[in-house]
């Protein structure tokens, strides 16, 4: 099997060609679905690019938001909200601005290039005004405790991961308190050309059956009102989570052990699990593929 880690140089050339990475990433495997390194590789190429395309033609993704935080209100006040799969952050930049300034906000993605773009994204445009963390993370293995969040949401980013949508949703409802909104490729109200496009990508199908074999209650299932590709329409699905706070804020866990995370200047170490991730250049690398074991991390 090949190290897919030695390709980024092939990868280059091939995004630079505008070629379709995770594509060509399945094509080595003879897969039909893409991996979370699939993912992740070729999301980091791309990194920039939504910044770009936001400020290319604001207006989309100002409307977009606009038609998110109507949803959003109407399910009532939240502390804390986590975006999964925040990428450059533009999505939840717009997004905040439409919501109370007090919020907590909390968002990761697989791609690290990706979250440092979004935090640069943040810091010019002043948004969120509250507190507000980013940082890298695999959404099945996501670091945070159980029941910690009040609303989690996701603009697209279970997309790319066909074939694992009980495991997403499951993950989900694992640290959601009140309310998960997914607006993801809606599968199941697609068109037969749409429907065939999805399957060619690896995208998720039917996220409406997973989500109630998962036992949640899927309060409102629609086309969303805004969608950037007839081929790929963007369906709204509002998931009542109904879950105990296990706590008054959130805190970060060790994605594989789920002991707490103590997150310093250059690292986070789990002392009840002994293993420590890295923090590169302000991004907190907390993916089960980052876990160092580092017993004597703290030995004098």
């Amino acid at each position: 099997m090949t190290n897919k880690l030695t390709l980024t140089r092939k990868l280059r050339e091939l995004y630079t060609r505008g070629e379709n990475l995770t594509a060509y990433l399945r094509s080595l495997d003879g897969a039909t679905s893409n991996t979370v390194e699939d993912v992740m590789l070729s999301y980091d190429f791309q990194a920039g690019s939504y910044v770009a395309a936001y400020y290319k033609n604001p207006g989309y993704l100002e409307g977009y938001t606009r038609a998110m935080a109507e949803v959003l209100r109407k399910l009532g006040t939240f502390r804390t909200v986590l975006e999964v799969g925040v990428g450059e952050a533009t999505t939840m930049s717009l997004l905040a601005e439409q919501l109370p300034p007090e919020i907590e906000w909390l968002g990761f993605d697989i791609s690290w290039s990706r979250v440092k773009v979004g935090q640069r994204f943040v810091q010019k445009r002043g948004v969120p005004r509250g507190p507000c963390r980013l940082f890298c993370a695999d959404l099945f293995h996501i670091p945070l405790a159980d029941h910690c969040v009040d609303l989690v949401y996701t603009s697209h980013a279970l997309g790319p991961n066909g074939g694992r949508e009980s495991e997403a949703i499951q993950e989900l409802l694992r640290v959601a308190t009140r309310w998960i909104v997914l607006l993801e490729p809606a599968y199941d109200l697609a068109s037969l050309a749409a429907r065939e496009r999805m399957e060619q990508h690896g995208y998720v199908r039917n996220l409406a059956a997973a989500i109630r074999a998962q036992g949640a209650e899927l309060v409102e299932h629609r086309l969303f009102d805004v969608s950037a590709n007839p081929l790929n329409p963007t369906g709204l699905y509002v998931i009542r989570a109904d879950a105990s706070p296990s706590r008054e804020t959130p805190i970060f866990v060790c994605p594989i052990t789920r002991t707490p995370l103590e997150l310093e200047e250059h690292a986070a170490y789990a002392p009840e699990s002994m293993l420590a991730y890295p923090i590169l250049d302000g991004v907190p690398c907390l993916s089960p593929a980052n876990a160092i074991v580092a017993t004597k991390y703290r030995s004098r």
